[in-house]
């Protein structure tokens, strides 16, 4: 068994690494990337507590999750387990790489280690998700979250009052300095050398000033615990996951329930060979788009593929096994969140809508969309002219689509810009699963949702006297 004193935790976790590891071994500008690996899995740590895990059970039956998306709720966890586990992989894959600069064998061949996690063969000992020792760990990694974070906008600053400082050096050369240009050149020294002092504190208190082994080693840890609650949280909901139920027994007692029942034991030998299976979620294109790790399947790993930062950054699998009759699948999703997001903007009475404003919504929908709005505003626009009650039938309507479809298309946009890559962020708020979203959502029945909300507008504005023509 591998255990996690072989690993280096222990000692790293006593400060009993070599001068050397400490003296020289820091982190340095390395510190806000890991600052934001960190993150990710303080995310998925928290994702999986009992609120959380009780909070997405009630949204999986919201009117949004279960009229688009789906009713089967072992369908809908196995997205959630998969996409969870996908988002592990590729922070596992993260750690592994700062790991190489680690001086501890566990810790430089993380990888190896987290396959062997995969493969059941990792002994957990005492830790378990939510102990003090794991909370104790989890404060301590905010707490150097934060402080990384705080560097990150000190050193900014500090880059800014550089950059003025050197064009008042430029323009004080040009003119002739009086008193009052001495005054405000010294208030503005002392400006930019608190900015360093601050950023010498929170480098001092931050991922900068720690080792590598010592970061990686906390990390290292919360993937295992996270990886251990996954199985523990959707094991009974999906089947083929490893079981836990030996890891937290001594080696004898393991041996003793292991003659007894051979047939029930997930704690994979080495020497056994694991045969691959395709998983719950539906598949376009390969048949190994989405696996499990357990006896009898291997999750997002194919034979072909290593584990590696490039692999996992390129295998986005849980995010393109959304088949073609899904608006994910046909890439809509987003350009649909925001046609919902505008018209719950403007069915707001106090919100001018002008025809450029309509026109644009207009020309965000696809061919086949813009065709049926047009035939059923029509429709609805002769027959307000007869009855004008309708105008209230379709504030009613269109209020009650708007509750459960606006969270939809509000998760959407937040799936995206939690994953922008572009930003360096340290959140560490529990992140939208893609089940929340419009990706795995029926188009078919989506688009006549925003068909019917668009008409409705439409009938709104009109009996507001509000501008809204039809094209």
């Amino acid at each position: 068994m591998v255990g996690f004193a072989k690993m280096g935790w222990r000692s790293s976790d006593n400060n009993k690494s070599s001068k050397t590891g400490d003296d020289i071994n820091k982190m340095g500008i390395l510190s806000f990337e890991t600052a934001k690996i960190m993150s990710r899995l303080l995310c998925l740590y928290k994702s999986l507590s009992e609120s959380e895990i009780s909070n997405l059970k009630t949204e999986m039956k919201s009117g949004g999750v279960s009229y688009l998306n789906s009713k089967d709720e072992g369908f809908l966890l196995s997205l959630a387990c998969a996409e969870r586990l996908e988002d592990l992989d590729n922070a596992a894959a993260a750690v592994a790489r700062i790991g190489h600069k680690c001086s501890d064998f566990g810790l430089n061949r993380f990888d190896l280690v987290y396959t062997d996690l995969k493969l059941g063969i990792i002994d957990f000992g005492k830790l378990e998700y939510g102990s003090k020792d794991i909370e104790k760990r989890v404060f301590k990694m905010e707490k150097l979250i934060n402080a990384t974070s705080g560097l990150y906008t000190a050193l900014e600053n500090l880059a800014e009052l550089e950059v003025s400082e050197r064009k008042l050096k430029q323009w004080k050369e040009r003119k002739a300095s009086g008193q009052l240009q001495k005054v405000n050149l010294d208030m503005f020294n002392q400006k930019i050398e608190q900015q360093r002092k601050q950023v010498r504190q929170f480098r001092e208190n931050s991922l900068w000033n720690q080792t590598f082994d010592k970061s990686v080693g906390h990390m290292a840890r919360i993937v295992c615990i996270i990886y251990a609650r996954i199985c523990l949280v959707f094991g009974p909901y999906i089947p083929i996951l490893p079981s836990l139920s030996l890891r937290n027994m001594r080696s004898s007692q393991q041996k003793e329930i292991l003659k007894v029942q051979p047939e029930n034991c997930l704690i994979e030998p080495i020497r056994e060979q694991i045969i691959s299976r395709s998983g719950p979620i539906p598949t376009t294109s390969k048949p190994t788009l989405v696996r499990f790790y357990s006896r009898k399947s291997i999750f997002f790993l194919c034979e072909d593929e290593g584990f590696g930062a490039d692999k996992l950054a390129k295998n986005n699998r849980v995010f393109h096994a959304a088949g073609p009759l899904t608006v994910g699948g046909a890439g809509l999703a987003l350009r649909y969140a925001n046609v919902i997001t505008l018209v719950e903007k403007y069915s707001n009475p106090s919100e001018s809508v002008d025809l450029n404003s309509r026109e644009n919504l207009y020309q965000m929908l696809p061919g086949n969309l813009k065709k049926t709005v047009r035939s059923k505003l029509s429709k609805n626009l002769k027959c307000m002219d007869e009855d004008e009650s309708l105008a209230e039938g379709w504030r009613d309507a269109l209020k009650q689509i708007m509750e459960w479809l606006a969270p939809m298309a509000h998760n959407t946009i937040n799936w995206q810009l939690e994953r922008n890559l572009e930003k360096t962020k340290f959140d560490i708020k529990p992140s939208v699963l893609l089940l929340q979203t419009l990706h795995y959502s029926d188009k078919e029945k989506t688009e006549a949702a925003i068909a019917d909300i668009l008409v409705g507008l439409s009938c709104i504005c009109k009996c507001e006297n509000r501008q809204w023509s039809e094209s």
